[in-house]
């Protein structure tokens, strides 16, 4: 697995909202400012499932982002299965810094997995702002 982290310097509930509403979700899940997330949904439960739709601003590429939850343990962890049969799995941890989120995730084979780590960590890193501004 590959595993990305950020500690996000607001409360637990708030970032497990931010998190996991898609009217959050929309204005964070991208990895670079030329992207946006104009669709997301989700069914927060043990077999919920959940989609987002990531797409390029200038409407040249776009590719849904989609699982089923296998695992909802509010303001702690989340697990789910995506589409195409990876893994993920996801821990909320209040510290005295902030909350820390540990992301890990099954690797695709299309991509180096450096790629992979960047463009994970690129939309966490992107979570963190949102949530500490807004």
């Amino acid at each position: 697995m590959i595993t990305v982290k950020n500690t996000v310097k607001a409360s637990l509930e708030k970032v497990w909202e931010f998190w996991n509403k898609p009217e959050h979700v929309k204005n964070w899940s991208f990895a670079s400012p030329d992207w946006h997330t104009p669709y997301a949904e989700s069914d927060l439960r043990e077999g919920g499932k959940f989609k987002s739709t990531m797409a390029a601003k200038d409407g040249s590429m776009s590719f849904d982002f989609e699982g089923e939850f296998t695992l909802v343990q509010p303001n702690s962890a989340l697990q789910y299965v995506m589409a195409d049969g990876r893994k993920v799995e996801i821990k909320f941890t209040e510290t005295p810094g902030g909350v820390e989120i540990i992301e890990s995730f099954d690797p695709e084979t299309q991509n180096p997995e450096d790629m992979q780590r960047d463009g994970w960590q690129a939309i966490l890193d992107n979570f963190k702002n949102y949530a500490e501004n807004n």
